[in-house]
């Protein structure tokens, strides 16, 4: 490789590098994310969100006085904007909102619980959730909600397309939402940078058509495994150790990429043992609703279609362009380019993940 090209290489993977980590909300679930568990009894709805202070927005943030000398944090701003943005309803009729309660976080940077009461003229039977958060929160915020009833629960996820859920309140009966989790699924798959990182190395040496099928077989036999034993908390590592595991499988890929010969032979090998980690890594927006496993299998299936189809609508836009790439002589100074920076970020990403 010439000076120049080093040089372009290095610059190339300073600026993806910076793009990737300006962004470090947006690695799983494609933006920010709040669980909220809406629990119905009597005529009473109880509204708790627990919410990342990443999700706040920089206009909010000034609102709140957050990271400013010498002020303390002032979070009214963003109990307000809970109690505006969400409306509830019972039967047709609106559950008036009364005065939340919002709990700071432990932490700088840490979560925030927010609770609010919501009184309805009669016990509903038929209730109407509208979330309207992505307003003061950006359209890159998800809610994900566990509604709970007496013998009944439903989940739901709420996008800035998809604002408002209609539940049926009958005891023993509950319900999925699993349509929310399916485009869920094909979000954090497609928008999960460091999970399309992986593919992306996995395929550019990925040898003929049927070395390609191994791989990504492997890869989606290895992370459906790992995800429903997380999911249902069979399977419990730490977050940090997941994060760093997957960033270090990315460089790894693209390492060998770079200095093996015949990495293909045993590429769906690898594809299959790193792909038990990512799966460990797709399950944690689903066990940041706590559902009892009966609650949890139709989310859990349906999330998981969503990532599969993701996966394949990834890997058929580029597969094309890497076939027709083979033909020409500059493919593999290409692949290792492409693989260079891929390594580099990896590395970049291990060592934040491990280190802060």
């Amino acid at each position: 490789m010439t000076p120049a090209r080093a040089v372009a290489l290095w610059r190339s993977a300073g600026i993806l590098l910076a793009l990737l980590l300006s962004t470090p909300a947006a690695g799983h679930v494609g933006g920010t994310t709040g669980f909220a568990t809406v629990t119905v009894s009597g005529q009473t709805v109880r509204y708790a969100l627990t919410l990342s202070m990443a999700a706040v927005t920089p206009e909010l943030a000034d609102r709140m006085r957050l990271g400013q000398p010498g002020l303390a944090p002032d979070y009214q701003p963003l109990l307000a904007a809970v109690e505006e943005h969400i409306h509830i309803s019972s039967d047709g009729r609106a559950c008036q909102a009364t005065p939340g309660n919002l709990t700071p976080p432990a932490m700088e940077g840490g979560n925030v619980a927010i609770v609010v009461l919501f009184a309805c003229a009669s016990e509903p039977h038929e209730l109407v959730i509208h979330d309207d958060l992505f307003d003061v929160l950006g359209k890159d915020y998800h809610t994900l909600a566990n509604i709970e009833w007496q013998g009944g629960s439903q989940q739901f996820v709420f996008q800035p397309d998809i604002r408002e859920t209609r539940v049926t309140i009958q005891a023993g009966e509950s319900a999925s939402g699993a349509g929310s989790f399916f485009s869920l699924g094909i979000e954090h798959i497609l928008f999960g940078f460091d999970h399309l990182l992986f593919l992306l190395a996995l395929v550019l040496r990925g040898g003929n058509l049927w070395s390609l099928l191994k791989i990504v077989t492997a890869f989606t036999i290895a992370h459906s495994i790992t995800l429903a034993l997380a999911a249902f908390n069979v399977l419990v590592l730490p977050d940090w150790l997941v994060q760093a595991v997957i960033a270090l499988s990315i460089a790894y890929v693209a390492a060998e990429n770079l200095f093996m010969r015949r990495p293909v032979s045993h590429r769906w090998a690898v594809s299959f043992l790193f792909g038990l980690v990512h799966g460990v890594g797709f399950s944690g927006v689903l066990r940041e609703l706590n559902l009892p496993a009966s609650g949890l299998v139709w989310p859990l299936l349906s999330f998981n279609l969503g990532v599969e189809v993701g996966q394949a609508t990834a890997v058929a836009l580029a597969l094309p362009l890497l076939l027709w790439a083979r033909q020409f002589k500059w493919e593999p100074r290409a692949v290792a380019a492409l693989s260079g920076v891929v390594l580099v970020v990896g590395l970049a990403l291990f060592v934040e993940r491990v280190v802060f």
